[in-house]
């Protein structure tokens, strides 16, 4: 009755050491490295931080002055411009950390904090998206579905479905694994915490079907829209029209896309669906890479801004001219309704 016992039990420690011989080698040391990582990560991110600080006050200060336009487009801004803000206010303690122990609490909390900011700009991206959509396409409904208190109501919705989704994160406190030790680094997930990766996946993949069919119907609207009379300055208008209203799409895939690809492999390694060492590694490499490229959006977010919001663009080109006086005199004035529409 006792050797059964005895036996059983060490088949069992057995088979987690044996899982974890495969990434760790022995004694406490992570066996996944950085390679290249632990120079271009650090310079990467830095000029994301420099560039993304600057550009995102500046976008924040500018709607604030703004506060005043409950316009879809310019509430959706207004959120995503700080979301992208609080993003790369991350960015400092991910360089400081990098590839180095750190408190475990504070890497998870700094972490968690991160990707909250990161899908808040994919929801406000696609609410943007969609906004869009109706507006070119579904005119008729955008007084009875784009009402000031659906928009605040909506923008604060995608904020308590990210602190939420999130809730899971913070009540995981394993910090068993070597790797687990490592700052921002390649770490083991339970059965649950892959799950829960692989459905925000999903998610992501479904906003991007979204996307395509909102895009596709918009392209065959554009594409039978007749402005003027067809001289030049009508297929002018509607160049400007095209580029404006593809902006988005363009910067979300280059920026969201690579890494949702390489996530789900990424994922099953951490899990132990995938154990080879080499492979492991590169996928480490490859998701490092595509997250610090998802980073570059809060960079490229205020490009939409002074695509899509006539007012942010003349009130950045009233600021490099330093006409300060008529810019804010103009951030004062409200919007007409017409100009809300069609100024994007």
């Amino acid at each position: 009755m006792w050797r059964k016992r005895s036996c059983d039990l060490p088949i069992s420690r057995w088979r987690v050491e044996q899982i974890a011989k495969l990434h760790v080698t022995q004694g406490d040391t992570c066996e996944i490295e950085d390679g290249v990582l632990s120079l271009v990560l650090p310079t990467c991110y830095s000029i994301i931080f420099i560039l993304g600080l600057l550009s995102n006050t500046l976008a924040v200060g500018v709607f604030l002055l703004r506060r005043r336009s409950n316009s879809s487009i310019a509430v959706y801004m207004r959120h995503m411009a700080v979301a992208d803000l609080l993003l790369v206010l991350c960015l400092p303690l991910r360089i400081y950390y990098h590839n180095r122990e750190g408190p475990f609490q504070l890497c998870k909390m700094v972490g968690i904090f991160f990707y909250i900011n990161m899908y808040a700009s994919i929801m406000f991206l696609s609410l943007i998206s969609f906004d869009r959509y109706l507006k070119i396409v579904k005119p008729i409904l955008v007084l009875k579905v784009q009402k000031a208190a659906w928009r605040h109501r909506t923008a604060y919705a995608v904020w308590a479905l990210m602190i939420c989704g999130m809730v899971p994160f913070f009540l995981g406190n394993k910090n068993y694994h070597p790797c687990d030790k490592v700052c921002f680094h390649w770490h083991k997930k339970s059965l649950f915490g892959g799950v829960i990766n692989l459905l925000t996946v999903v998610l992501f993949y479904i906003i991007c079907l979204l996307f395509l069919c909102f895009y596709g119907k918009i392209t065959v609207k554009l594409r039978s829209m007749t402005l003027g009379n067809g001289d030049e300055q009508a297929k002018n208008r509607k160049s400007r029209i095209v580029v404006k209203t593809f902006v988005v799409p363009v910067i979300f895939t280059v920026c969201f896309m690579p890494y949702h690809i390489v996530r789900v492999p990424y994922v099953l390694s951490q899990m132990g669906v995938i154990v080879d060492q080499t492979t492991t590694q590169t996928l480490h490499l490859l998701n490092e890479l595509a997250l610090c490229l998802s980073a570059l959006n809060s960079c490229l977010d205020p490009v939409i801004y002074f695509f899509l919001s006539c007012t942010f663009r003349k009130t950045i080109i009233c600021a490099i001219q330093g006409k300060f006086k008529k810019m804010y005199a103009m951030n004062q004035r409200r919007t007409s309704v017409v100009k809300s529409v069609t100024e994007m």
